[in-house]
């Protein structure tokens, strides 16, 4: 059974190696989306310290790590298309998941869980954003009910947006 917890501050390096895995796994498919910088070991410090950061939980394993954060994103203000969905809205960044579990379904199951903790906090929009070249990631966000609404600047660069309304 899977579960999705606040990561703790003593499971900072496990989490830390999951976006490594992550980072590679970009590589693998032959693009660059998160860099040497981003996302780095302080930035995923400050998501546990916020409660922003999740831990992908097999049992006591950690499998996955994402920043699920309740408070919006600036960089969403403006975009170029429609958002479909209104506020508040939860954004999912820095979704990875262990080389070891990979291929095993774990992206519908996290997110699964996600829609799961956003209706419990009454919350009924999930915005996400991914790089053009990130095909990967934007077949499983329709796979997962996401519909693409356009383009928004993060962190300088135009990435696609997405958003999911939730059904009530």
């Amino acid at each position: 059974m899977y579960t999705l917890t606040p990561a703790r501050m003593e499971e900072l390096e496990r989490c830390l190696q999951i976006i490594e895995d992550g980072r590679a796994f970009q590589q693998e498919q032959g693009f660059t989306q998160w860099t040497g910088d981003y996302p780095n070991r302080e930035i995923l410090r400050q998501d546990i310290e916020s409660g922003k950061g999740y831990a992908v939980r097999q049992g006591q394993k950690i499998t996955g790590y994402l920043c699920l954060d309740f408070d919006g994103e600036p960089a969403y203000r403006e975009i170029q298309g429609q958002w479909r969905s209104g506020e508040p809205y939860a954004v999912v960044h820095r979704m990875a998941f262990s080389r070891e579990f990979r291929g095993k379904g774990l992206t519908g199951t996290a997110f699964g869980l996600i829609e799961q903790l956003c209706r419990e906090a009454q919350i009924r929009f999930i915005r996400v954003d991914t790089d053009f070249p990130n095909r990967r990631m934007q077949h499983l966000l329709v796979k997962n009910g996401f519909v693409k609404c356009g383009m928004v600047v993060f962190q300088g660069n135009g990435k696609l947006a997405y958003d999911k309304i939730l059904a009530p």
